[in-house]
C-alpha cells in the first residue's frame, strides 16, 4: 500500500516537473524567436535605426535584380528569384550573433577579427530578422576580386542601410550587395 501510494506521489511530481520543464522550454524558445537577443547587451557603435551610419550597396532594379555574372553563372541562365530591398540594420558577425547573442560596441572588436577570418557577416534588423550580407557579383566574389568583407568590417557593430538582392531559400534570409568589385591585383 505505501508503495502504492509512494508511486503515485511520484507520478504527480513528475507530472507537474514535466509539465514545468515543458512551460520553461517553450518561453525560452519563444523568447529566441522574437526581437534581438540580449537587447540591452551593447548598444551599436554608431547609427540607430532612425538616422543609420552609412548607406551600402548599389541600387538594383526589379527587371535585373542579378548582375550579369551571377546570371552567367547560373544553371541553364535560371537564377534563384531575387528582389531588391533596402534593410536598416546593425552588422554583426553571423556566427557569433546565432552561437551566444554578440552584438554592439562591445563585440566590435571580435566581430571584426572574425569576419577578418573568414566568418559569414550578418545584418541584424530591428525587428530582429537575420539576413546573411554576401557580395552579390558571382564571378568576381568567386575569385576574390570584391572588397565588400572590408566594408562589413569598417562597419561592424553600426546601423547601417544595406541594399542589394534579398533571397529566401529554405528560410535562410540572404541580401546580396552588389558594388564592391575590384580591380585585379598585379
Amino acid at each position: 500500500m505505501i508503495q502504492r501510494i509512494q508511486r503515485k506521489h511520484l507520478m504527480r511530481v513528475a507530472s507537474v516537473g514535466g509539465v514545468l520543464t515543458l512551460l520553461v522550454a517553450s518561453g525560452w524558445a519563444l523568447a529566441q524567436v522574437s526581437g534581438i537577443l540580449f537587447p540591452d547587451w551593447s548598444p551599436p557603435t554608431k547609427g540607430t535605426y532612425k538616422e543609420p551610419a552609412a548607406k551600402i550597396g548599389k541600387k538594383v532594379s526589379e527587371k535585373q535584380p542579378w548582375s550579369v555574372t551571377t546570371v552567367t553563372s547560373s544553371i541553364e541562365g535560371k537564377t534563384v528569384k531575387g528582389k531588391p530591398v533596402t534593410v536598416v540594420g546593425e552588422i554583426i558577425d553571423l556566427s557569433c550573433y546565432l552561437q551566444v547573442g554578440k552584438h554592439g560596441d562591445k563585440h566590435r572588436e571580435c566581430g571584426q577579427k572574425c569576419v577578418r577570418n573568414g566568418q559569414p557577416v550578418g545584418l541584424l534588423a530591428q525587428d530582429g530578422t537575420v539576413y546573411l550580407l554576401i557580395d552579390e557579383e558571382h564571378d568576381p566574389r568567386r575569385d576574390g576580386l570584391t572588397d565588400f568583407r572590408q566594408k562589413a568590417i569598417e562597419h561592424m557593430a553600426h546601423v547601417v542601410s544595406i541594399t542589394g538582392t534579398y533571397t529566401d531559400v529554405g528560410g535562410q534570409k540572404s541580401i546580396f550587395v552588389q558594388g564592391f568589385v575590384t580591380a585585379p591585383k598585379k
